[in-house]
């Protein structure tokens, strides 16, 4: 699977900002895909993830009630909602995919991975 993000920018804090994944290739419904983040000098970690067949969502817990992830099968299209961005939330925001989904918020557990698109929030 090809994951490209897209809408990373600057914002101001409070602001809002929508990232997209577009996907290419084979997704059968026990994939789930998902958005993680690495800010500079600190390790990619898990953000959201959505399972392809019955849309369940997974959130890590700093975004619970912030961000919202969401998909269109029919596009093969992943979107990361983000509200009331904080300065805390700049990183470069990748989108991955696991075809057998266990549940895993770690990064190796994934095996797809887009090249990333950088959010930055002003203060």
């Amino acid at each position: 699977v090809i994951l490209v993000e897209s809408g990373g920018g600057l914002v101001q804090a409070g602001g809002s900002l929508r990232l997209s994944c577009e996907a290419s290739g084979i997704i059968s419904g026990s994939y789930a895909l998902g958005w993680f983040r690495q800010a500079p000098g600190k390790e990619r970690t898990f953000v959201a993830a959505i399972t392809w067949r019955a849309g369940t969502t997974y959130y890590a817990d700093p975004v619970k009630g912030q961000f919202t992830i969401s998909k269109d099968n029919a596009k093969k299209m992943v979107y990361l909602q983000m509200n009331s961005l904080k300065p805390e939330d700049t990183a470069v925001y990748y989108c991955a995919a696991e075809p057998l989904y266990g549940g895993s918020y770690w990064p190796a557990d994934w095996d797809d991975w887009g090249q990333g698109t950088q959010v930055t929030v002003s203060s």
